[in-house]
Parts: structure tokens; C-alpha cells; sequence
């Protein structure tokens, strides 16, 4: 009598192999369907979110350092490919462009602080600092303003908002006195000119902090002629009365290194040039402009020097002009810029992921994959078999009723562990076979009984594990 137990069929394995690869193959599909929608559909939404959006900036005359800056703002946007764009609304002077931007025709503007401040303009970025020189001759020094009151000032610069500026920090009234304190020096005038010309106290010179620093003509001037630089002491007190002026330093050797003037840090006072924007422009849409200009200064500036310096809005509540509150959010959390760019797309794609995927797994689970077979379900072959034990009359016939059992034990061991089989119903399988394999027992020591076999005899069949 034969001891081998016959491996299962090739028909057996055959059934279970392409059942384990379809879903195998229908869950890598499925994985990468959902990376490659999930990435689709983040880039569309970055693409979408990103539309580009075109931001209005009134200016005034053509070669206006506004003008101009507007220009290297618009092509800065255009080269680091920022979804903002610029429109330039060109006017025949800054003070139609700050009207223009008063009137809500105009997204962005640039003004200096002693302008009329539109009620709705919010700070998106300082530009430049004027600032106020008080020079006298030789080793003469001005204790303070007070000083100045009997003296004849020359005015070292240019437009009439300058003489404005100056009659507010000496307290000078308009009139005949003011014209006559107050005088514009000649065009292309230097500092040891006036001074010679004897009729001059004082000079004044208001010019951009950033024109101050390229200027050589004081290191000149004062190899040939001595000068003084003087502080300002109620450059505070001047800050407080009127709102728009600032206060600032000349730095020690800022007009000359070499004699270095002046010797120490001074205090003066300045006006600030800003960018400003409206407040109904959106958080996000503001600190994204603020970001990109902060992060390319250097293209920024103008040949003149205009614009080299440019520094972040201020966001204290004191702030003459109040920054936007996109760009407060930027500036007060910049450590976190970096995250707060890329977090909201990360959560996106995050979110995006888990719908995707729990879609794919529904259908998965539901409609596409081969479900395996029930062990329940085995438990009726098992009971065929167990039919036939019964009319086995010999052992040989019996022996193959118990190959075709363990043959099915054993496909049903090798389908749960590959999950072609589920174990739902194990418990129905596990009596069935103990069921059938207690029959064929029996019926094998029955057939033993009618063949004479002696009871002491034990036949020993082997069976041939998975």
C-alpha cells in the first residue's frame, strides 16, 4: 500500500496563483494611481492657486524715481516668476498718482512721509530715508536750532517739499522773513563756496541716505575747506510734533572716511520714502510682495542709489503709517516663512492623498478585487469526500479518499497563508475535515475486520506536509 500522499494538482494551483497575482497586481496599480492623481491634483491646485495676479502702481513723471522704481519692481516680479504682476499708471506728477491711489484707482504707491498720507495706504516696505545735514563753517558748532533764528541758512537741494520739510524743522513761518532766512543755494553751489561767500551761517542739505553714502564732494570739500556737522538734539521733540518725521543717525564717517566726518554718531531727522499698498489688498497677496521684495533687494535699488537700502515695513501700533497686515503676519513670523509657504500644500497633498486613496480602497474592497475563497466553503468538498468514504471497498480506494482530504487540508493551509482563502467559516472546515477524517478511521478498521488482518497490525500512513 502506497505511503505518499499526492501533492495537489496542477489545476489546484493553478486557480489560486492568478487569483494572488490579480489583486496583487490590482493593489500596485492602485497605489500608484493614487501618487500619480494625488501629485496631478496638488500641481493643478498649486497651478490654480498661483494664478497670476496683477497689482496696479500709479506713478508720476516717467523718469520719477517712482516711475522707475515701479519699472524694477515689474521686471524683479517678471524674472523670480512670481504670480504678481505690475501695471504702471503713469501720471504727470507723484501728487495725481497719491490722488489717483486715494481714489482706490491704484493698488500700490510710493510717497514720503511729509506727503498727505491716504487714509486707506498701508506699509508694504521702506524705500529710502531722506535725512537733514546741518553743516557750518569751519569749527563753528550749532548748539541748537534756537541758534539759527538770526542766521542766514543756504539749502543744499532740490523741490520745494524739501523747503517745506526745513521750515517745519526750524519753526519758520511762510513770509518775507522765511524768504529771506531761507535761500535756495545756485544750482551746482558747493559748501566751500557758500562759505566763502561769507553770507551764510548755515548750510542745509536734505538728500537720500543712500546718495549721501556715493557722494565724494564732502571728502573733497573738507581737504580744502573745514567743516562742521552738527547734531541735532531735538530731533525727538521734532519726531513727536510732527508725526511724519523721523528720526535718524548720521553714522560716524558717513559723509567722509578720510578726514572722517562726521567724528561720531549724531542724531538728525529724516522723512521715509515708502511703499505702500491698499489695506483691502489680501493678507497673502501683501506678504507674498513683501517676501519677494525682501528677498531681492539688490535688483531693486536704482542706479542713483535710490531704493539700495530697502528695509521692512514697521509693524509697531506707533507707526506713522501703519503696515499691511499681510505684512505684519510675514515679518512677525519670519523664522516661519519657509514652513508657512510650502505647509498649506503639504496639508493639501496630505488631504488629497487620504480621499484618493480611501476612494481607490473602496473600490478595491467592493467592486474589483477576487475575493478569496471561504474555508466554509471548502467544508462542502469535504463532506463529498466524506460521502464517498463509505463506499470504499478497499483500501486502496480508501487511501485515495484520504489523499483527496489531506490534499484539500493542505490547499486550504497554503491559501490562508498566500490569502486565497479567508478564514471566515474555519471553525466549519476545521469539524468537517475532523469529521471525515474520524469516518475514514472507522471505515478503515472496518475493512480491516473483513480482510482478516490482525488488530496488533498498525498500517502507518505518511502524509507529505506543505
Amino acid at each position: 500500500m502506497s505511503a505518499e500522499v499526492p501533492t495537489p494538482s496542477s489545476d489546484t494551483r493553478r486557480s489560486r496563483r492568478p487569483l494572488l497575482n490579480s489583486n496583487r497586481k490590482q493593489v500596485v496599480l492602485f497605489a500608484a494611481l493614487t501618487l500619480l492623481l494625488t501629485v496631478a491634483t496638488v500641481w493643478g491646485g498649486r497651478v490654480w492657486l498661483r494664478n497670476s495676479e496683477t497689482l496696479t502702481f500709479a506713478v508720476g513723471e516717467t523718469n520719477g524715481l517712482e516711475a522707475r522704481f515701479a519699472a524694477r519692481l515689474a521686471a524683479m516680479l517678471k524674472a523670480t516668476s512670481s504670480r504678481l504682476r505690475i501695471k504702471i499708471i503713469r501720471n504727470a506728477d507723484n501728487a495725481r498718482a497719491l490722488a489717483q491711489f486715494d481714489r482706490k484707482l491704484a493698488d500700490l504707491a510710493v510717497l514720503r512721509t511729509d506727503a498727505k498720507i491716504p487714509p486707506r495706504a498701508r506699509s508694504i516696505a521702506i524705500l529710502e530715508h531722506d535725512v537733514l545735514i546741518l553743516i557750518s563753517p569751519g569749527d563753528k558748532k550749532i548748539k541748537s536750532l534756537a541758534e539759527l533764528k538770526k542766521k542766514k541758512i543756504a539749502l543744499l537741494t532740490s523741490g520745494n517739499s524739501n523747503v517745506a520739510f526745513i521750515r517745519n524743522v526750524l519753526d519758520v513761518p511762510e513770509g518775507a522773513d522765511a524768504s529771506w532766512r531761507l535761500q535756495l543755494a545756485p544750482p551746482n553751489s558747493t559748501l566751500d563756496r557758500l562759505f566763502a561767500s561769507g553770507g551764510y551761517g548755515a548750510v542745509i542739505a536734505v538728500d537720500h541716505a543712500s546718495a549721501i553714502v556715493k557722494d565724494k564732494s564732502f571728502e573733497q570739500i573738507a581737504k580744502r575747506t573745514p567743516f562742521t556737522i552738527n547734531a541735532i538734539d531735538e530731533s525727538k521733540a521734532l519726531s513727536r510734533r510732527y508725526p511724519g518725521i523721523s528720526e535718524e543717525t548720521l553714522a560716524t564717517g558717513l559723509l567722509s572716511s578720510t578726514p572722517q566726518i562726521p567724528d561720531d554718531d549724531l542724531d538728525t531727522v529724516g522723512l521715509q520714502w515708502l511703499l505702500v499698498g491698499q489695506a483691502a489688498i489680501s493678507a497673502n497677496t501683501a506678504g507674498e510682495l513683501a517676501r519677494t521684495i525682501y528677498e531681492n533687494k539688490a535688483e531693486l535699488a536704482l542706479d542713483d542709489g535710490f531704493a539700495s537700502k530697502i528695509e521692512p515695513a514697521e509693524v509697531d501700533k506707533t507707526a506713522f503709517v501703519a503696515a499691511h497686515q499681510g505684512v505684519t503676519e510675514y515679518i512677525n513670523d519670519t523664522a516661519k516663512s519657509f514652513l508657512e509657504r510650502y505647509s498649506d500644500l503639504g496639508y493639501f497633498g496630505a488631504a488629497v492623498l487620504s480621499i484618493i486613496g480611501s476612494l481607490f480602497v473602496a473600490l478595491y474592497t467592493k467592486v474589483t478585487r477576487v475575493a478569496p475563497e471561504k474555508a466554509s466553503e471548502l467544508a462542502t468538498a469535504i463532506l463529498d469526500i466524506g460521502e464517498r468514504v463509505a463506499h470504499a471497498q478497499t483500501m486502496e480506494a480508501l487511501d485515495s479518499v484520504q489523499d483527496e482530504l489531506e490534499s484539500v487540508l493542505r490547499g486550504a493551509v497554503i491559501g490562508l497563508r498566500d490569502g486565497t482563502i479567508s478564514s471566515d467559516g474555519l471553525d466549519t472546515f476545521k469539524l468537517g475535515y475532523e469529521f471525515v477524517r474520524d469516518e475514514i478511521g472507522m471505515r478503515r478498521e472496518s475493512l480491516k475486520r473483513q480482510g482478516g488482518h490482525d488488530d496488533n497490525v498498525v498500517i502507518v500512513k505518511t502524509a507529505q506536509s506543505a
